[in-house]
């Protein structure tokens, strides 16, 4: 139920946006490294608009990623830290007995 809000709430009008901004910006735009000699064949690129504003885009979306990743570096490190101090507090405890009821049953003869 959730994948489909997502899906008619958020994807298909930005699938719709993306897609008229595709064919809005379809004429080729010079992109140049170099701002003092925007003439340089060598440092300059020539596309579609839409080819470089989804570029630009998809470094926008890396870059945010990666920082968020790193910044949530140390909640991770806690949470193994946890999830160790857990596991050798399980592991140093000793199992529960058996209920009385299954103690009361008979076994099967090996």
């Amino acid at each position: 139920m959730l994948n489909r809000f997502i899906t008619v709430v958020v994807l298909i009008p930005l699938a719709v946006i993306l897609i008229a901004l595709a064919v809005a910006n379809r004429a080729p735009t010079s992109f140049t490294i170099d701002p003092f000699n925007p003439g340089n064949p060598g440092l300059t690129i020539t596309l579609p608009l839409f080819v470089l504003l989804f570029i630009a885009l998809a470094i926008g979306l890396i870059i945010g990623s990666l920082a968020t990743w790193l910044r949530q570096g140390r909640y991770r490190k806690l949470a193994r830290k946890r999830d160790a101090e857990l596991a050798a507090v399980q592991k140093a405890t000793p199992a529960p007995a058996a209920p009385a009821d299954a103690r009361a049953l008979p076994r099967p003869n090996a």
